[in-house]
């Protein structure tokens, strides 16, 4: 990997890696284009990216380099030992950015850590159809382009264990969703997309769509994808932070 010192723009890690031990496990055919888009996001927006599906990525030195990391369609298990799920939280912790793009929330499944870090743990999902999104804060820049409600044709993510600290940008309405594998639950809004601010001032982002490979190619989805890159790497960070109890952000 190219070390900071010989770069001048933030450095995003592009992280995608699809693991399960024995085999077996879903891989999104959409990695590779989720890759070109922010890479082409970079040259647009002067940040700098790598790319890995290699867990040895997460040493603390090697992660010292990044403003953000982007698990990007990752799922399973992103980590091979403890002490790489370590470095993720010293990274966090001290204030790294996070970002992660659909199938990010399959991601260590078994680690309330993570889960917290990303917003949720994932529960499950429809089938692929047409979703009617609503907009929850038109200010953040990976929403601010779009209009109050639009129609998304994708998967609909269900979640457990919210962080209570997350700021939702998307959502759907639950009985509107064609679910039959939604599990029970009290409110109506099922959310889609959402900011938090952690620890030390950690920008998080996370989306549960683009699950087609064309999604990033979209320019609506494109948008929305680099504006939460945007923020997190420190673009209009008032855009969250206003909507927030800042006393309340301090869970991880």
């Amino acid at each position: 990997m190219v070390t900071s010192a010989l770069r001048t723009e933030p450095t995003v890690l592009v992280y995608t890696r699809n693991f399960v031990s024995g085999g077996g496990g879903y891989v999104h055919q959409n990695i590779q284009a989720s890759i070109d888009a922010i890479q082409n996001m970079g040259r647009e927006r002067s940040f700098a990216v790598d790319v890995s599906d290699l867990p040895s990525a997460f040493d603390p030195i090697n992660l010292g380099q990044y403003a953000c990391i982007v698990f990007s369609n990752s799922n399973n298990e992103a980590f091979s030992s403890n002490c790489q799920r370590e470095a993720f939280a010293q990274y966090i912790e001290n204030g790294g950015g996070f970002l992660g793009i659909h199938s990010a929330a399959g991601s260590e499944r078994s680690w309330p850590y993570f889960w917290s870090v990303l917003g949720g743990r994932l529960a499950g999902h429809s089938r692929i159809h047409e979703l009617l999104i609503h907009v929850d804060n038109r200010e953040h820049p990976a929403t601010r382009h779009l209009p109050q409600a639009f129609r998304w044709i994708d998967e609909c993510y269900y979640f457990a264990d919210i962080n209570p600290a997350i700021q939702p940008l998307l959502w759907a309405r639950a009985d509107q969703v064609q679910a039959s594998s939604s599990p029970a639950r009290k409110e109506n809004r099922l959310p889609l997309a959402w900011c938090v601010i952690g620890k030390c001032g950690s920008r998080r982002f996370y989306t549960a769509l683009g699950h087609d490979p064309s999604s990033y190619a979209d320019p609506t989805f494109y948008r929305h994808i680099c504006g939460g890159i945007e923020w997190v790497l420190g673009c209009d960070a008032s855009a969250c932070a206003k909507h927030h109890n800042r006393a309340s952000c301090t869970i991880p």
